[in-house]
């Protein structure tokens, strides 16, 4: 019970920390320091509550189990995350949100594609991608081609949307303001319509970076060669490895959020002048 205990303690301590740190005046090293005590305790009550009920490292390992596990696997997870993230999700983000892009200005222009293709990109929005990704697998064959497939089709409509929305959200004064200038679709396009749409257009950057990674792990439990996130899981799992488990879902939650942190980055310089960016 000692574990169990010394666990509550150092969790409390740490949260009376977390709620004197949260009445100073917020800058960039308290933001950081304040998540950072909070998933350590967290890790800290983890470590605590399984060594304290001698839980079995079948169901749940520690996190110093894990973290061992990790040290030891640096050279398989590097190959998993090459194979997941770079070949599977990065290349297929690329190409799902490059022609959803294309698309949504196609979209724009038409308005036959408007009220043609936005319900049926609403539909194939709500398939689930457990049931495309054995198909698609099929298709395309058991090396990354599939997952980075898998990934196209599930970042494209959202992103397709967000850039629609965008696309259509300027102001009917600023629009009838570019045609006493004279200018032409092109010139709208670039001085008004897209500048105004690069909020919608990051939120649905944002939200595909997620689902890229997902969709990437998720296809290679269908098919995979012998690397790759998902393949590990679903063999390691297998195997009742779980700290090897934890370990490569460790590397996706780093990968993800540091995906998700880079496009944040990317729009705070992008769109500094929009309300929400401003401090």
């Amino acid at each position: 019970m000692i574990w169990i205990f010394g666990a509550i303690f150092f969790w409390i301590i740490f949260w009376a920390i977390n709620i004197q740190l949260s009445k100073i005046e917020s800058n960039k090293f308290i933001k950081l320091l304040v998540p950072t005590l909070f998933g350590f305790s967290i890790l800290i009550l983890w470590e605590g509550f399984v060594r304290g009920f001698d839980v079995s490292p079948i169901l749940l390992p520690t996190p110093t189990a894990i973290a061992i596990r990790f040290s030891q696997s640096l050279n398989i997870l590097w190959v998993d995350f090459v194979q997941t993230f770079i070949k599977g999700a990065l290349s297929g983000y690329l190409i799902g949100c490059i022609a959803a892009f294309i698309t949504a200005v196609a979209v724009d222009k038409s308005s036959f594609l408007k009220r043609g293709l936005l319900p049926v990109g609403n539909f194939v929005a709500a398939l689930p991608i457990i049931g495309m990704a054995p198909i698609l697998v099929m298709w395309f064959g058991f090396d990354w081609h599939s997952k980075a497939a898998v990934v196209v089709v599930m970042v494209f409509f959202p992103m397709l949307v967000n850039t629609v929305a965008g696309l259509n959200a300027k102001d009917n004064i600023q629009h009838d303001l570019m045609k006493t200038y004279g200018a032409n679709y092109w010139q709208n396009l670039l001085k008004l319509s897209l500048p105004s749409a690069m909020p919608f257009i990051f939120n649905g950057l944002k939200i595909c970076t997620t689902l890229a990674l997902i969709g990437a792990i998720v296809a290679e439990f269908f098919g995979s060669p012998t690397r790759g996130m998902g393949f590990r899981i679903s063999t390691e799992v297998g195997r009742l490895s779980l700290d090897m488990v934890w370990a490569e879902i460790t590397v996706a939650a780093l990968a993800g959020s540091a995906f998700y942190g880079m496009m944040a980055l990317i729009e705070k310089g992008v769109t500094f002048w929009h309300p929400s960016q401003r401090k």
